[in-house]
């Protein structure tokens, strides 16, 4: 509306220009002055709506402005409650509690393989030294071999089909249970 205006205006002022010029050759210089001082009213009027623009852009840019910093606002509050409802569900006491468990059932399982490992009924005296020697004489072997051969290493294999974990499988599991766990919180 106000670029309307404006327009209008610079129209009603260069029409007053062209009065102008027509009373100034036709010697009327009462008349051309009076067109001028017309001009220089749609020239002020012109001006005023510039400013009123210039406002009405700047008043926009702040409140663009506003709306972005309430929207990062909002987010910051969703992310501090959703962190708060995590710590709620997630007690100290209870993780220790976890834990305890968790090693209580280990040990039990451990207590477990034991007794499934031990051999049944009497096992034949053998000659500790003997068995010994021949103990060291395969670690010597294998010692042997293995400085002859360099390979790549390979996971060992455990009974019952499990492989043992080494750190860095430790820390990839836990590192995915982490991750479950926090996609169930949200």
């Amino acid at each position: 509306m106000l670029e309307k205006k404006e327009n209008v205006f610079l129209k009603k002022a260069a029409a007053e220009v062209e009065k102008a010029k027509a009373f100034t050759r036709a010697k009327n210089k009462r008349a051309a002055i009076q067109c001028l001082k017309r001009k220089k009213l749609y020239e002020q009027q012109i001006e005023q709506l510039g400013n009123s623009q210039l406002r009405i852009h700047d008043q926009m840019i702040m409140i663009e402005g506003a709306k972005a910093t309430t929207e990062t606002v909002d987010a910051l509050r969703t992310g501090a409650a959703a962190m708060k409802a995590m710590q709620k569900a997630t007690n100290i006491d209870d993780v220790d509690k976890t834990m305890d468990e968790i090693n209580e059932q280990t040990e039990n399982m451990k207590l477990i393989q034991e007794a499934l490992s031990s051999p049944l009924g009497s096992v034949a005296d053998f000659d500790d030294d003997e068995l010994e020697a021949e103990l060291d004489e395969l670690e010597g072997a294998e010692l042997e071999e293995q400085l002859l051969r360099p390979t790549p290493h390979s996971p060992v294999r455990v009974p019952g089909g499990r492989q043992p974990l080494t750190q860095i499988d430790e820390e990839e599991e836990e590192l995915a249970q982490l991750q479950r766990e926090m996609a169930m919180a949200l």
